[in-house]
Order: structure tokens, then C-alpha cells, then sequence
């Protein structure tokens, strides 16, 4: 959820997602940010998410609503969300999926499918154990 533009703080739509409930990401300005919100917009309904703050500290959340244009999140960059039940605290650096590590080690700022096998079952077994309120 990092913005790309340069004008803004890459992390400020980190915490305004974090502290409203949302997920998501900025305008999309071509044809690959074009294709990144279509895979964004048809994640199904309890799809797990996760993200890190400016701090690292890392964050999981499930996706509870469909796609919807904010534009009262176009100061920072984050206008097409969706309604997100995000964890309370950070993550525990040593229950974070390997997976979802190195996602995060190769630089990626927005929407990306993690392609291994056990990573929704570990992140699935993960959130059951979670504070969530």
C-alpha cells in the first residue's frame, strides 16, 4: 500500500489504511497498475492481506467489503480500497510466513499474489490465534 508517486509519504497510506480499515492502493495510472487493481477488486471476500508500517513491523488483515473509489484518500495516495479487519498490533516478526518475508524482501509496494502452497494455510492458522479487536 506504499505509494509510488513522489510527492507523497510511501507510508502514510499504510497508517490511514491501518487506522480506517481499509486496503488498497492509488490511482491507476497504466496499463500494469490497471491490471494489479482488476486482481485487486475480484480478491474474493476473506482474502488475506498483509502489509508493513514505517517501522517494519508487519501487519496481516482479511478483506471484508467489495472494491470502492475513496477520494478522500487522495492526499496519500490510497483511493481504490477495500474494506479490511486488520490485526491490532503487529505481527511477531518470527510468525511471519517465510513467504510473506521475502515477498517483502524483493521491494514490492502493492498487490502482490504470494505463489506458495502453504502460505494461506500458515497465515489462515495465524489469524485464528490473532487479537483482532
Amino acid at each position: 500500500m506504499q505509494s509510488r508517486r513522489d510527492d507523497v509519504d510511501p507510508y502514510a497510506a499504510v497508517d490511514r489504511a491501518l487506522v480506517r480499515g481499509v486496503c488498497g492502493m492509488g490511482e491507476a495510472d497504466d496499463l500494469r497498475s490497471e491490471r494489479r487493481l482488476e486482481r485487486f477488486a475480484s480478491a474474493p471476500l476473506g482474502s488475506f492481506v498483509w502489509t508493513r508500517d514505517v517501522h517494519g513491523r508487519t501487519y496481516v488483515g482479511r478483506l471484508t467489503g467489495p472494491w470502492h473509489y475513496d477520494e478522500s484518500g487522495a492526499e496519500v495516495d490510497l483511493v481504490n480500497v477495500r474494506d479490511t479487519d486488520w490485526v491490532s498490533e503487529p505481527v511477531d516478526a518470527a510468525l511471519v510466513p517465510t513467504a510473506v518475508s521475502r515477498t517483502f524482501a524483493r521491494g514490492g509496494r502493492n498487490v502482490q499474489r504470494i505463489h506458495t502452497d502453504h502460505v494461506e494455510v500458515e497465515t489462515a492458522a495465524l489469524w485464528a490465534r490473532l487479537d483482532r479487536e
